[in-house]
C-alpha cells in the first residue's frame, strides 16, 4: 500500500503534498495534533516514528518529503527491516538552503531511499555528479492546492502590473531596495511581511500592500506578472537564496500560475525551461530590462501566455505532476 507521515509543518508546499496522497488514497501513518505548534510538531513527528514499526507493512511504499529533519534515516532504516520501500520527494537541500550539509553528506543520507523525486534537470545533474546512485524522476513543477479561482479582470495595456509575494526584508531579499529606480515604467505592488518602511517610503513604482491570505490573494489579486527572484542583485541570481534559484523550483512559481499570474524569472533559475516550453512567462537577465520588455510585448502575445497560464492552473489544481511523478518513481522500485 502507498504510505506517508503526514504531520502539521507549516510548509504549504509539504501540506499540499499531504493534501494529494490523502486524495489518492494514500495511508496516512502520522500521530495527529490539532495544534501547529513547534512543540506540537516535535511531538507528531516523535510519535509517528515511535509507532512506525507496527504499522508499516511488507510490500508498503513510505513516501517521504525531505527534509524531515534528523528522523530521515531511521524511517528509510525501519521501512527497509519491515521489507518496505521508500520514495523520497526533495524539497529543500541542505547543501543549498541552510549550508548545514555538505554535498557528501547529503548524497549519504539520499542513498539510504529507493527512489527520489527531484525538482527538475538542474537539481538531478547535480545530485548525480555529486555521487547518488538512486533512480531520480524530475517533478518538473510543484503542484499548487486551493479552492479559490482568479478573478477576471483587464490586462493591463502595456502589460507591466507586476507582483511580488513573499519575504520583503532587506536582509533576504536586498534586490527589491534596488528595484525601485530600474522599474519606471511599471508599477510593482508587493505582498508578504518584513519590509523596511524608511526606505520603502521614497519609492515611486513599488507599494506595499502587506501580507495577505494565499487564498485571498489567488482570488483578489489583479496584476500581469508573478515576479520570480530572489537574493542580493536585480542583475541575476546572486546570494544564498538567489543562487538556489539555479537548482530549484520556488513554490511561488506554483503560486502566482495557480493565481492566474505570468511569471518573470531569471534566465538563470532552473525553471526557465519548463516555463519557456509551456510558454507562461518571460525570462530576463536583469530586472533592468523588464520595463523595456514588457513596453514592447503586443497584447496579442501576452493574451496568448496569460491563456496558457488559465488553463494550466487547474493541472496545478489537481496534483498532475506530483500524481505522474510518483508513478514513475515508484516504477524504479
Amino acid at each position: 500500500m502507498n504510505c506517508f507521515i503526514g504531520v502539521p509543518t507549516g510548509n504549504t508546499a509539504k501540506e499540499h503534498i499531504d493534501a494529494l496522497m490523502d486524495r489518492m488514497g494514500f495511508r496516512d501513518l502520522s500521530f495527529k495534533v490539532k495544534s501547529k505548534s513547534k512543540i506540537s510538531t516535535f511531538i507528531a513527528k516523535t510519535f509517528s516514528i515511535a509507532k512506525l514499526p507496527f504499522i508499516l507493512n511488507k510490500g508498503d511504499v513510505l513516501l517521504i518529503q525531505y527534509p524531515f529533519k534528523k528522523y530521515y534515516k531511521v524511517i528509510c532504516r525501519i521501512a527497509h527491516l519491515k521489507g518496505a520501500k521508500t520514495i523520497t520527494l526533495i524539497h529543500d537541500l541542505g547543501t543549498f538552503r541552510r549550508h548545514k550539509l555538505t554535498a557528501e553528506q547529503e548524497i549519504k543520507k539520499l542513498s539510504l531511499t529507493d527512489s527520489i523525486i527531484v525538482h527538475n534537470c538542474a537539481m538531478n545533474k547535480w545530485l548525480v555528479n555529486h555521487g547518488c546512485k538512486v533512480p531520480l524522476t524530475n517533478l518538473d513543477i510543484f503542484d499548487y492546492i486551493s479552492n479559490s479561482q482568479p478573478t477576471s479582470y483587464a490586462i493591463g495595456n502595456p502589460p507591466s502590473r507586476i507582483v511580488y509575494a513573499g519575504s520583503i526584508s532587506a536582509r533576504k531579499n536586498a534586490f527589491l531596495y534596488k528595484l525601485d529606480d530600474n522599474i519606471k515604467g511599471c508599477t510593482v505592488n508587493l505582498y508578504g511581511r518584513g519590509i523596511d518602511t524608511e526606505r520603502a517610503s521614497k519609492w515611486k513604482n513599488m507599494h506595499y500592500i502587506g501580507f495577505v491570505e494565499s487564498d485571498k490573494f489567488i482570488s483578489e489579486v489583479t496584476g500581469d506578472w508573478g515576479l520570480v527572484w530572489d537574493g542580493d542583485d536585480i542583475d541575476g541570481c546572486s546570494g544564498n537564496w538567489g543562487e538556489y534559484l539555479r537548482i530549484n523550483n520556488p513554490h511561488k512559481t506554483s503560486f502566482y500560475l495557480r493565481s492566474g499570474l505570468p511569471v518573470i524569472l531569471s534566465e538563470e533559475s532552473a525553471m526557465v525551461p519548463f516555463i519557456k516550453a509551456n510558454n507562461l512567462g518571460i525570462a530576463v537577465n536583469s530586472l533592468r530590462e523588464v520595463p523595456e520588455r514588457l513596453e514592447s510585448m503586443s497584447l496579442q502575445d501576452y493574451s496568448i501566455i496569460k491563456n496558457n497560464v488559465m488553463e494550466f492552473k487547474d493541472k496545478l489544481n489537481d496534483g498532475a505532476f506530483f500524481k505522474k511523478a510518483y508513478k514513475k518513481a515508484k516504477s524504479y522500485l
